[in-house]
Parts: C-alpha cells; sequence; structure tokens
C-alpha cells in the first residue's frame, strides 16, 4: 500500500464520518450542506485513489461527480425552498473553506506528480471544478435560506 492509498483512506475515514452524522440530524440546510461536503470529499478520494492505484480512468470518476455534486445541491435549494427557510446554517462559510482548502491541496499534490500536458490539465479543470462547485452550492443554499425567510416576512 502506498501513501496517495493511505491518503485517500484517510480522507474518506476522517471526511465521511461528519458528513453521514450531518445527512442523518439537525436542521435541513445543514443536511444539504452535509450533502455536498460529501460528494467533494468522495471526489478528492477518487482522484488520491487513482494515482495510488495508477489507473487514469478513476479521475473520470471524480470529474463526473465534481459536475454532479454542486448540481445536486442546487437542485435540492431549488426544491426544498420553502422547508430550507426555517433555519440556515451557521456551518456554511468554514464548511466551504474547508472544502475550497482540501480541494486545492489535493489538486497541487496531486498535479506534482502527473505528467505534463492534457492529465495535468484534467486534474487542474476537476480541482478548479470542485473548488467551485463548493462556493456556488454554499452560496445557492445561503442565498436560498436568506430569500425564502425574507420573502415570509
Amino acid at each position: 500500500m502506498n501513501a496517495w492509498l493511505w491518503c485517500g483512506t484517510a480522507l474518506l475515514g476522517l471526511g465521511l464520518p461528519p458528513v453521514i452524522w450531518g445527512v442523518a440530524s439537525g436542521p435541513l440546510s445543514r443536511r444539504v450542506l452535509a450533502q455536498n461536503t460529501g460528494s467533494t470529499v468522495v471526489a478528492l478520494a477518487f482522484l488520491l485513489l487513482a494515482q495510488g492505484y495508477a489507473r487514469p480512468s478513476y479521475t473520470d470518476l471524480s470529474l463526473v461527480l465534481s459536475l454532479l455534486g454542486p448540481v445536486g445541491t442546487l437542485v435540492c435549494v431549488r426544491l426544498l425552498a420553502e422547508d430550507l427557510s426555517a433555519g440556515a446554517s451557521r456551518w456554511s462559510t468554514p464548511v466551504t473553506a474547508l472544502c475550497v482548502t482540501a480541494s486545492l491541496a489535493v489538486t497541487v499534490v496531486v498535479c506534482a506528480s502527473a505528467d505534463p500536458g492534457r492529465p495535468m490539465v484534467k486534474l487542474l479543470l476537476i480541482g478548479a471544478l470542485v473548488a467551485l462547485g463548493n462556493v456556488i452550492a454554499a452560496r445557492a443554499l445561503s442565498a436560498g435560506v436568506l430569500e425564502e425567510a425574507d420573502a415570509t416576512r
């Protein structure tokens, strides 16, 4: 077992329990935020495991998840706008900052070990999508909560 596999396993082992706890309990806004964080954790773990197993095709899974994770969060925010107005999550900003920092760190480390050219561009694209997806989904979640709360007043 190499360092990539250890890091991917550690990311899953340390990242998924808080996500599962957040999805299983608490207000709806925290559940939606935890769902978005879970997609980030798994996308980054796929990047690390792709390096660990030396299978570049695993990065395609990360690319798909980096696109569909934030889209799923946006759909949840849109469909559950009325229910989300009940309680805004105070964890949105710190969790988003942590996810963006982790995605940038993993992307830089994986790119440092990748061959220059098309694989590196693909890894940079995935890292940017994961980071921007988190920011956009968190902003939509907080804006949807605040907009719905203002509409009910």
